[in-house]
């Protein structure tokens, strides 16, 4: 399946740098995708953030160095880019449970993180409700923070702008400016390339801008529209995992180089209503 050899050819491609600076440009260029969704695919795929796999597998093959006897901790610390002994042996004890040190003796017990291999079995165990729609670009109001490139960081960013807006009233003020459609609060991560990287909590809108609210005009796209509910954040989560795993790998789509939009159909977080929207394009 060329999705999965073009993901697996972008984790050679990580195989082949764990001593140099890994370029997550270049991994997502391999993978055909942005840099955005190629570390969200591995996520979900690989069920460990791709940031936390190279540090596995950094520790893993410093181990294997450690073990050789033939270099100095202080020469693999710098190979596998800490510029500090005090970091590397942080790292390296957090991972195998003893110091860099104690791993050059005989006997003891490390730990392997071997490299993934992605090969995906499609079991359709249970439905999934999608359409297809071409819509035109769209502007919304709301409040946006910067995102970090390294997407694990920002889940936490996430979840304190919604908790924020909404124990100090920001939130209903944002709805009430709903009057266009979509019509729903809707969670837009804008991670394009060549842009800074931003989430919006926004509605979409026609009124004047008034401080201390931003605006952001979402591009014509297609977009693959996926229905759910249930308890959140879960629900959504588990409904974006599917995508990735069982949708996209025989869709005959891939990712666009677009914002991915949740839109919430109601306030209630035990029983949410929401779409999940994937800017897509044909494979060629």
């Amino acid at each position: 399946m060329e999705w999965i050899e073009r993901l697996n050819n972008a984790v050679n491609y990580i195989e082949e740098h764990l001593s140099d600076e890994i370029d997550y440009e270049q991994a997502a260029k391999i993978a055909c995708c942005s840099v955005f969704h190629f570390q969200r695919m591995f996520s979900y795929i690989a069920n460990v953030p791709l940031s936390e796999y190279i540090r596995l597998r950094r520790m893993a093959m410093a181990a294997v160095d450690l073990q050789s006897g033939e270099e100095k901790v202080i020469d693999v610390a710098i190979k596998y880019g800490y510029d500090s002994p005090t970091a590397f042996t942080r790292a390296f004890s957090n991972v195998h449970g003893i110091t860099p040190s104690q791993a050059k003796a005989d006997g003891v017990t490390l730990k392997a993180y071997p490299p993934v291999s992605f090969k995906i079995t499609i079991k359709g165990a249970a439905e999934m409700n999608y359409r297809i729609e071409k819509k035109n670009a769209f502007r919304i109001i709301g409040v946006a923070e910067p995102l970090a490139q390294d997407i694990e960081k920002n889940f936490e960013v996430v979840p304190q702008m919604w908790q924020k807006i909404a124990m100090d009233g920001t939130l209903e003020k944002i709805a009430a400016m709903i009057n266009k459609e979509p019509m729903g609060v809707l969670g837009v991560s804008v991670c394009i390339e060549k842009e800074e990287w931003r989430y919006f909590i926004a509605v979409a809108s026609d009124q004047p801008l008034e401080e201390p609210f931003e605006e952001y005009t979402v591009p014509a796209a297609t977009w693959a529209i996926f229905r759910g509910e249930g308890t959140m954040p879960a629900s959504i989560q588990e409904l974006e995992k599917r995508i990735v795993t069982e949708w996209l790998p025989t869709s005959g789509y891939e990712y666009a180089n677009a914002p991915d939009i949740e839109l919430y159909l109601n306030a209630e977080p035990k029983n949410a209503k929401f779409e999940i929207w994937i800017p897509v394009t044909k494979k060629l």
